[in-house]
């Protein structure tokens, strides 16, 4: 397996592979890294020490996982708790689902060469920032400990809930996270992104600063 994979919904590449994703990866001077963005209905998987992985997250959530041992980490970003066969247009495995989109993380980072006894987990998001009546926050926030409880495994870290945004920096090579809440219109503006997102799934057909958690 290569060193990096990056999947959207349903499709598979690798940076510069089948679907080009280098518009997603740019070069950071004061970082001196290589920052990643994993989308809603995205997957990341890296072994480079000089990629950060970054994300967004309103109602959705984000599991940052690694294997401490191997060097190897990754991060997903799902939008709705639970998918199942016949959901969104009939597209069964989606990433854009909190289950799978942890067994597709897991999954991958064991065909990497990680073990699943060592795993390191840390959780993000779920704030309700959109609708506040459905708590879709909430339902996310709730399902990825119930998961990860189901599946005998625990988190080293967890920032859940509340009302406000967050963006996410994840070193997965170290397991460092930065965390920096959002307010004020880029609260308002993640809130129509996530809905206008969630309004384009469910009408088209798809092939698809705080220094936070150091060890």
């Amino acid at each position: 397996m290569s060193s990096a994979t990056a999947t959207r919904q349903s499709a598979d590449a690798g940076i510069g592979g089948a679907q080009d994703r280098t518009a997603r990866r740019f070069y950071d001077a004061a970082s001196a890294a290589w920052l990643v963005k994993v989308f809603p209905g995205e997957f990341y998987v890296t072994s480079k020490p000089d990629e950060i992985l970054v994300t967004v997250l309103g109602s959705c959530v984000s599991a940052c996982i690694r294997d401490p041992h191997k060097g190897i980490g990754g991060m997903n970003h799902f939008m709705l708790p639970v998918g199942h066969s016949g959901g969104w247009n009939g597209e069964a495995e989606s990433v854009r689902f909190g289950n799978f989109a942890m067994e597709k993380l897991i999954n991958e980072l064991i065909k990497a060469g990680c073990s699943r006894n060592f795993l390191e987990i840390k959780v993000f998001g779920g704030g309700n920032v959109t609708d506040t009546r459905n708590a879709i926050g909430t339902d996310n926030a709730g399902f990825v400990l119930r998961y990860l409880e189901a599946e005998g495994l625990s988190t080293a870290a967890r920032d859940l809930g509340g009302n406000l945004p967050r963006r996410i920096h994840y070193f997965p090579t170290i397991g460092k996270v930065v965390r920096r809440l959002l307010g004020g219109g880029e609260t308002r503006a993640i809130a129509r992104e996530e809905t206008e997102y969630a309004s384009s799934l469910s009408s088209k057909t798809t092939a698809g600063d705080i220094e936070l958690f150091d060890e």
